[in-house]
């Protein structure tokens, strides 16, 4: 019975994806589809301005939870209804909000599990991930070559807290999203996403993630040091 409730989480989570991919959800919103309807969805926001920012951040959250690949449309439509400031605020969180509800499922039942059967290399890794997570996890946000979903589910092996995890989530996705809200606002004049990911703005992130790795990589240094 313990078993059975460790996992339901997951299964509930799984079985939401599953039901969401079946049902085609991620191909109702494109970039198309968008463009097509923005003015429909401004006047949604228009007729209510409470509830719609609500459920923007409500849905925004449900995709990412689901790892649905709408959340770069939802980025640029937040740009494009909410504005570069309140749409940044309302992307990050709601990506927070998404990311953590994976996080914590991944934590109670693969994080747990993981750690009854694991043998001593894990308990080394494990530290050393608890030791430098701040450091880690901020690299693996900024960097845009880590998959989203795995950078939700890897500190949850490994026993991060959820402090940490929600604090380098929030202000490690802060800078992309925040360039996409901004190209948001002009979501008349994108006509493809290749046209948003250029190699500069790439290697700007990479070079962010680096920065942020190093204060890690000091103090590993130190410490290696100290020990020999």
């Amino acid at each position: 019975m313990k078993m059975i409730l460790r996992f339901l989480p997951l299964i509930i989570l799984g079985g939401a994806i599953i039901a969401a991919y079946s049902f085609g959800l991620h191909e109702y919103l494109t970039l198309e589809s968008i463009k097509a309807q923005k003015e429909e969805f401004q006047g949604l926001i228009d007729a209510s301005p409470v509830l719609a920012p609500i459920a923007f951040v409500a849905l925004y959250a449900l995709a990412v939870a689901l790892s649905l690949p709408i959340a770069t449309f939802l980025t640029l439509l937040g740009g494009f209804l909410f504005g570069a400031v309140q749409g940044t605020f309302m992307v990050v969180g709601a990506a927070t909000i998404g990311a953590t509800i994976i996080f914590m499922v991944a934590k109670t039942s693969l994080g747990a599990t993981l750690r009854e059967k694991a043998g001593p290399l894990y308990d080394k890794v494990e530290g050393n991930m608890k030791d430098n997570a701040m450091g880690y996890l901020f690299f693996m946000r900024l960097v845009p070559i880590f998959p989203f979903v795995l950078v939700n589910i890897l500190p949850a092996l490994f026993n991060v807290p959820l402090r940490i995890f929600a604090l380098t989530t929030f202000f490690g996705i802060l800078p992309g999203s925040a360039v996409f809200v901004y190209f948001g606002q002009q979501l008349g004049e994108i006509n493809a996403l290749g046209d948003l990911v250029r190699p500069e703005l790439l290697m700007a992130f990479a070079l962010l993630g680096v920065f942020a790795l190093i204060p890690t990589l000091y103090t590993q240094y130190k410490n290696k040091k100290k020990k020999a």
